[in-house]
């Protein structure tokens, strides 16, 4: 493996990352909640549940915030390497993990782990572990 220096951008990733750490302390100072972005967007789509404006701004600010950054950069271009079947397969996988492991990235990795949550731990090592399995067959077994 080799690095390509030219494209290599590690300033940028932790500021990304200092941003992230920020915004979910802000947002569990402010609500008192964790920023698990699966359980919010569970709890924004069952209308009226407490907290329902603030969840929704929250998920709407992490929309907006790719098209804001592209007023003063410019955006990577997004390539898929899959049809729709499989981004429709990925997402549904996905849906179904963070329901059974009760959480998703955001929530264990970022919140929890920083929490030293003994839960999210082990469920960060799981999804992490799954998903270097899954890339190793799919690229090294299966050749896609």
């Amino acid at each position: 493996m080799s690095i390509d220096w030219f494209n290599f951008t590690p300033w940028s990733a932790l500021a990304g990352g200092a941003l992230i750490g920020l915004a979910a302390s802000f947002f569990v100072l402010a609500n008192g909640r964790i920023a698990g972005v699966s359980g919010l967007l569970g709890s924004v789509l069952q209308w009226g549940s407490d907290g329902w404006g603030e969840k929704a701004m929250f998920l709407l600010g992490l929309l907006l915030a790719p098209l804001l950054w592209g007023l003063f950069a410019a955006l990577p271009v997004i390539q898929f390497q899959t049809g729709w079947f499989g981004l429709v397969l990925a997402g549904l996988l996905v849906g179904v993990g963070t329901r059974y492991g009760s959480g998703c990235t955001s929530g264990h990795g970022v919140c929890g782990i920083s929490r030293l949550s003994p839960r999210s731990i082990m469920a960060t090592l799981c999804f992490m572990a799954a998903g270097f399995t899954t890339v190793y067959v799919a690229r090294h077994v299966l050749g896609a």
